[in-house]
């Protein structure tokens, strides 16, 4: 899983939620490997950073099934099959489930669970015709674990381990792997919005939300920077990654070892 370890074959890769924090430490890692990149966000900004790193760029909001669809076409139009998905983008929103907006958890709903769904439905026909591929999940500790105040987060991200596993059952015999990564608190821009949420929630200051809320339960008292999620990836969209499927990788600074 080094950042200098170059991949077997350069790889076509889809990667979702780019403009910031994993996904765009990941398009800069696989590029750096020599993969052919196409980061997609909702967010236009994500053009630069995608143009930075060397990959190419296409405008998607992914709560809808259309998108997600044209995400895959782009994909195999631009660079003509397609190897690697990685399912990143998210969002958060933080309130009781007394207080929890229906619409923003379908909206949630939508993007984390349902367009990953979609994604994976329409990139497996390449996969199954080159007899090789790989879906990445980025699921979360709190695909394991629950918090309050994150129903709909929490909900999305177990449902993506359940996917996971069934795209692994189901992929086995085609050549195609399907794993999720499962972070504990990482330093995104993710994060760091929802830190004042978690303070007004629970009546703290926002030093203690990071202390006694983010990193209570783990052992390495530290956020994971996105990096270090990038070449977790790297390692599983690899050839040696061969026989690894159906599995959630914590790298949770030890949040579960408890």
């Amino acid at each position: 899983m080094s950042p200098t370890s170059q991949p077997t074959i350069p790889r076509v890769a889809l990667v979702t939620g780019t403009s910031s924090g994993i996904g765009e430490a990941v398009v800069k890692h696989f590029c750096h490997l020599g993969h052919q990149v196409l980061a997609v966000d909702y967010n236009p900004d994500g053009k630069a950073i995608a143009d930075a790193a060397g990959a190419a760029f296409f405008e998607a909001d992914l709560t809808g099934a259309d998108a997600c669809r044209a995400a895959v076409a782009e994909a195999v139009k631009r660079f003509g099959h397609l190897d690697i998905l990685l399912n990143n983008a998210g969002i958060q929103h933080v309130a009781s489930i007394e207080e929890f907006p229906e619409a923003k958890w379908r909206q949630i709903l939508d993007l984390m669970l349902t367009a990953p769904f979609l994604l994976t439905q329409a990139a497996w026909p390449y996969m199954r015709k080159a007899g090789w591929g790989r879906i990445i999940n980025i699921a979360s500790v709190h695909a394991q674990v629950a918090s309050p105040g994150k129903a709909a987060y929490i909900s999305a991200k177990h449902g993506m381990v359940g996917l996971t596993k069934t795209a692994a059952l189901e992929g086995g015999a085609l050549g195609i792997t399907a794993n999720a990564i499962c972070p504990a608190y990482v330093k995104t821009p993710l994060v760091d919005n929802q830190i004042a949420d978690q303070a007004r929630m629970h009546g703290m200051e926002e030093q203690e939300v990071i202390e006694q809320i983010m990193l209570k339960n783990a052992a390495i008292k530290r956020l994971i920077d996105p990096s270090e999620v990038a070449s977790l990836a790297a390692y599983l969209a690899s050839d040696a990654a061969g026989a690894v499927t159906g599995a959630s990788w914590n790298i949770d600074l030890g949040w579960t070892a408890q």
